[in-house]
């Protein structure tokens, strides 16, 4: 789904780009890897549920899916288990590094040549994923918000207003590049032009339902996209 161009619009300055199933192509194994630690200690959970938490910090998703189950919150020692047998699992099936979503690159690289500083936006706190962002896509990051940096993860839009905050723009020269629901839905309460690039499972009617302002469905058509605005 794509709306007509916008026209007389700010040029875009900065594009805020989320992490997992945008940057890295590392969603199928995050979802595994949850569904695998979380049912591991007792709070049975699915691949989707993956994707429709995608956003949501480590301790947030183990906090919403303990109250959903338990209706009570998950102890600190529970919460750093389920997490350490995560990413362990990540990492076995990924030796730590999933690859990039393809041409992703190239969006990057377009618009680094154009001038446009490009701002990685995530709700990840792994930190290999993170230190390997700058080498992976040389060097063109003019900064990073993690879970490191914010007291309230997505869909709150504090990731996204410290992003825009650090930047030094004007909210209409900015924009967001996200995959998932909530992470779109974190971007329009942070009152951002938000891309929804669909490369997981759900259908698109779960970014459309957040308000995403156009919804694509690889990288290559979002390159086209901004070589057209």
């Amino acid at each position: 789904m794509v709306k007509d161009k916008i026209v007389n619009r700010p040029k875009i300055r900065a594009v805020f780009f989320d992490q997992d199933g945008v940057l890295y192509n590392s969603m199928p194994y995050h979802a595994k890897s949850w569904a695998w630690a979380m049912t591991k200690h007792g709070l049975p959970y699915t691949e989707i549920e993956c994707y429709r938490n995608e956003g949501r910090t480590s301790t947030g998703v183990i906090q919403e899916h303990h109250m959903n189950m338990y209706g009570t919150d998950a102890t600190p020692e529970l919460i750093e288990a389920i997490y350490k047998d995560k990413t362990e699992h990540f990492t076995e099936m990924t030796g730590g590094f999933p690859g990039i979503i393809p041409d992703v690159d190239k969006v990057l690289k377009w618009l680094h040549t154009h001038g446009i500083q490009c701002w990685v936006v995530t709700g990840s706190g792994q930190r290999n994923l993170i230190n390997a962002l700058n080498d992976t896509f040389d060097n063109v990051f003019s900064g990073i918000v993690s879970s490191f940096d914010v007291r309230h993860g997505k869909p709150d839009p504090e990731p996204y207003l410290k992003a825009w905050e650090k930047c030094g723009f004007q909210k209409d020269e900015c924009m967001v590049v996200e995959n998932a629901p909530l992470g779109v839905r974190a971007a329009k309460a942070a009152g951002l032009f938000t891309v929804a690039v669909n490369t997981g499972p759900l259908p698109d009617a779960d970014l459309a339902d957040e308000k995403a302002d156009i919804i694509l469905h690889n990288m290559n058509e979002l390159l086209n996209w901004f070589k057209q605005q």
